[in-house]
């Protein structure tokens, strides 16, 4: 089976860039797509329904319309699909309560017959402090909600733009980011929690000291013709479908969007 994770940074632009036609080419199993800015009554039949993949399932912003998004296309049937996790929040009294929104949009998990598969665009940390506030509260509902999963005994598959460079390597520029979102010390320690916790980053497990290895490049810069760039986007497995891995791979050349698939191969 393989998998596929792309931020496309607009589904709908890709389609007009004919980046579609090319993502589809790839014939992976499942298509995990973060920041696809649109509903999908938006998108054109066939991206929205494409004949290959006859599952196909969106999440959408109810706040900013036009932001974020996920989307699941599947050859497979999941058993379930579902688009929430619980989120912590604060009643008049400062008492804490657990709220199933997810109002931006942010994540998608199908449940297969071996497997959950969890597609998530996490929040971006700039913005002031509010932003970064959110970010980690997000970041510590999920990692509440996956070890939820866990003590039930599911499988898990985590893909998605996770918005932060988990270490230097994972980035061009490490020094001059320390202050910056994406690599604060805060963010970082996150992803240090989620490992421990048993879930394995595939591509450094199988890569480790492999440098200029990333999948976000500013565009504004043009960074991507310099490789100067950061590894933002994963595949994180539960530790015991380890053994089921085949391959990953960061499709870098694949143009389209300021970010690049990734694509996890499974027995």
């Amino acid at each position: 089976m393989k998998i596929v994770s792309w931020n496309v940074n607009g589904l709908r632009a890709i389609a007009r860039k004919g980046a579609w036609d090319e993502l589809l080419n790839l014939e992976t199993d499942i298509m995990c797509l973060q920041e696809t800015k649109s509903e999908a009554h938006q998108l054109d039949d066939e991206v929205r329904n494409p004949k290959e993949y006859p599952f196909s399932y969106f999440n959408s912003s109810q706040l900013r319309k036009g932001h974020s998004g996920v989307a699941v296309y599947s050859r497979i049937r999941p058993l379930g699909v579902s688009y929430r996790i619980p989120i912590r929040e604060q009643d008049t009294d400062g008492k804490l309560f657990e709220n199933d929104r997810d109002e931006e949009g942010r994540i998608i998990i199908a449940e297969l017959e071996d497997f959950v598969l969890i597609n998530c665009y996490f929040p971006n940390g700039g913005g002031g402090p509010e932003r970064l506030k959110y970010k980690l509260k997000f970041y510590d509902d999920f990692l509440k909600y996956i070890l939820k999963l866990k003590k039930e005994g599911k499988k898990i598959i985590i893909c998605g733009d996770i918005n932060t460079a988990h270490n230097e390597i994972d980035l061009a520029r490490p020094k001059e980011n320390e202050k910056n979102t994406g690599f604060l010390r805060i963010e970082r320690d996150w992803i240090d929690q989620v490992v421990k916790n048993g879930f394995i980053d595939v591509f450094r497990h199988i890569n480790p000291s492999l440098e200029g290895a990333y999948t976000w490049w500013d565009m504004k810069t043009a960074s991507r013709d310099r490789n100067v760039g950061w590894r933002l986007d994963y595949f994180f497995v539960e530790q015991d479908l380890m053994g089921k891995v085949q391959n990953i791979e960061h499709l870098s050349e694949f143009a389209g969007s300021d970010h690049c698939p990734i694509v996890l191969e499974i027995r």
